[in-house]
């Protein structure tokens, strides 16, 4: 899985100094009460990260882990939206590289093993899942041109 690894880190490495330039807009601003605001965005990422480091790891010795969160309640539970910004793009960043570090060591046969979210999905599908889920959300934090993401 060394070349999903590779495309998420260099996916941070891109993104990192982009959130620091950020942090000098409002990131705080919620669009409307029930709708994130950025800096949720990013603490939804940060519980996206969590989540996949359990499924990347316990899809590996457990058979077929199921492993499901409530998005909105981790986002609103851990109250994002009181975090220090900078804080929280370093937490995200860390995670991140936490993952990338699994990925790289995931041999091809464990790769395919299964774990449950919504659905049915190997290592490898959820790993390249994650990538494409983290630019969709890292577009609309950085107001950059969308990538389309079911």
């Amino acid at each position: 899985m060394t070349g999903t690894a590779q495309q998420l880190q260099a996916l941070i490495e891109s993104y990192l100094p982009l959130l620091h330039e950020a942090l000098k807009n409002d990131l705080d601003h919620k669009p409307s009460p029930s709708k994130w605001s950025k800096k949720e965005l990013i603490g939804h990422l940060v519980d996206s990260a969590q989540n996949n480091i359990r499924r990347f790891i316990m899809a590996q010795y457990e058979e077929s882990p199921v492993i499901i969160y409530n998005q909105d309640q981790w986002v609103a539970i851990n109250h994002y939206q009181q975090w220090d910004t900078k804080q929280l793009i370093n937490l995200w960043y860390s995670l991140n590289l936490q993952i990338v570090a699994i990925l790289e060591n995931i041999s091809p046969a464990a790769s395919q093993r299964i774990c449950m979210s919504e659905a049915s999905h190997t290592i490898e599908w959820l790993a390249q899942d994650y990538g494409k889920h983290l630019q969709h959300h890292m577009c609309q934090v950085l107001n950059l041109d969308p990538v389309a993401y079911p």
